[in-house]
Formats: structure tokens, sequence, C-alpha cells
């Protein structure tokens, strides 16, 4: 009775509990970690940039700056050589004929030469300089013609090319000519001579014949004419205003070309080129899709 008791009656079970784990981080005071925070916040601050600094050239910002000194610099050296070398000859007691063949004759008459180049030298660098390039104000008058009857959507091109091209590069003057026809004559043009204030007309088929346009469409590709007052082939362009710096002219295809004067000499960089290659040939595209038969009016 007693075992039969025992197994039905109820026994609690309370198992063992585990033990808590102590977490390190909170025996540690809150304040820690915002100090320790802001201390790297503060250090990093303090440190700031630590990439590599650009290096300085003392030496061409001191050429740079005392471009004249260090042109007449050579005739001082060759100057101060000469006293030099006379002084010793003169305080050494060396006959200047009778023993002209001795060592420190040979010596001086070596020195000399090297004094009379550096002498030569400073000259031809003072008389040479570099010619300054500054932006040039085109000589003549405004002008705006565009072809009449051209699709809205040709007239916002052009007008997008002329709008891009002198705000990002030098270009002061454009012309377009396509299938023996003036398109557009936009910006600086030259003055007439006729005194009525009007713009030179784009004779466009006597421009096409000339060697300038017939040079370029030949070989497909653009010629730049850094400085157009050093090129004869200035005449075949007189709608341009006299003081054009530079010239560029890039084909339009086999029909057409688009001449782009600027005013600074080398005023189109690598860049504008390539560019002006890559807008000719999308002008090129919309104008042989869009243009089949052109007139010749034009508008102002």
């Amino acid at each position: 009775m007693e075992a039969g008791s025992l197994l039905h009656s109820h026994i609690p079970w309370n198992p063992p509990k585990p033990p808590r784990r102590r977490r390190i981080g909170s025996s540690f005071p809150p304040f820690f970690f915002i100090s320790r925070a802001s201390s790297s916040s503060s250090s990093n601050s303090e440190r700031g940039y630590r990439g590599p600094k650009p290096k300085r050239d003392w030496v061409a910002d001191w050429v740079s700056n005392n471009d004249d000194i260090v042109r007449s610099l050579p005739i001082y050296v060759g100057g101060v050589s000469l006293l030099a070398v006379l002084l010793n000859r003169t305080v050494s007691g060396i006959a200047p004929v009778a023993d002209a063949s001795s060592s420190q004759s040979r010596s001086d008459l070596l020195t000399l030469g090297l004094a009379v180049t550096n002498i030569l030298t400073g000259l031809v660098w003072l008389s040479v300089r570099p010619k300054s390039i500054s932006v040039v104000s085109p000589q003549g008058v405004e002008c705006q013609r565009i072809c009449s009857n051209l699709p809205d959507s040709v007239v916002s091109e052009l007008l997008w090319v002329w709008e891009s091209m002198s705000n990002v590069t030098c270009c002061r003057s454009l012309i377009v000519v396509y299938d023996s026809r003036c398109i557009l004559q936009i910006g600086c043009a030259a003055k007439s001579s006729f005194g009525d204030g009007e713009a030179v007309a784009v004779d466009a088929n006597k421009l096409m014949q000339g060697s300038l346009c017939q040079g370029v469409i030949k070989s497909g590709a653009q010629s730049y004419l850094a400085n157009l007052s050093l090129y004869p082939g200035k005449s075949e362009l007189p709608f341009l205003p006299s003081n054009t710096q530079a010239v560029i002219l890039q084909p339009l295809g086999e029909k057409g070309i688009a001449i782009i004067g600027g005013d600074t000499i080398r005023g189109f960089t690598s860049s504008d080129q390539a560019w002006i290659t890559l807008i000719g040939e999308k002008l090129d595209a919309t104008l042989a899709k869009n243009l089949n038969s052109l007139p010749l009016a034009v508008q102002d």
C-alpha cells in the first residue's frame, strides 16, 4: 500500500535553471562608450586628409615669376666670367703674346669662348619671347540668317549646335553650307563694303569650289587652321570677320561643310575638335534625312 501510494503521489519537477551569463558590457558605465566615440571622432578630425598631397615645383614657380631675371642671367654669368679671365690674366703676369702656347693661355681662351657663348645666349633669350595669346573681339556685325522653309526640327538642331559651340568653345561664327546652299550664317560676320551695315553674304557655289572646301570634302577629315593669319586660303573666307583667329572646317558628308570661326589662336582644343566632329556627323545625318530640296531664300 505504501509503495502504490508512493507511485501515484505527485512529485513536483523543478529542473535546475542554467546559470545566468554576465554581460561584460553592463559592468562598464555608459559614459565609457560615449567618451570613446567622441575621442575617436575628435582624433579623426584632427588627422584630416591622409592621402597623397600634390607636390609643388618651387623652381618652376620661381622661374615663371622672375622671367626677365632668368633670361638675362646668362649675360651676367658671361660678363663676370669674362672679367674674371681678364683679371686673372693681368695678375698672373703671363705675357699675352709671347707665351700664348702655354696651358694657361689655352685654358683662358676656352674660358673666353664659354663666356662669350653665355652672353650671346642671354641676348637670344631676351630677344626671343613667346607671344602671349589673348581673346580678340571680332570686328564685324552680328547676323542670323537661316534658310526659309526648313523643318522645325532642323532649325532647332541648327540653333542648338550654335548655342552649344558658342557657350562651350571659342566659336564666334558659324556657317553651314549643304548641297551648294548656305542654310545657316550666324554669329559675327564681316561687315559689307556697301555701307548698309549688313553682313557679307556667303557665296555657297564659290565657297564649295575653293581649294579649302574641296580638300576637306575629298579627304573627309576635319581641317583645323589654328592661326588663320598664316594661311593664304584666308581669302576664300571673306564672310568671316577680318580678325578671326582660328577656323575649323568640318565636312558634312560629301555635300556640305561647316565653318567655325574662333576668337583665339589655337583656341580649339583636341577635345573640342573631336566633339565638333561628332556634331558634324549628327548634323549631316539630319540634313540628309530632312532636306531633299532646299529653297534659295533666306530669312534674317
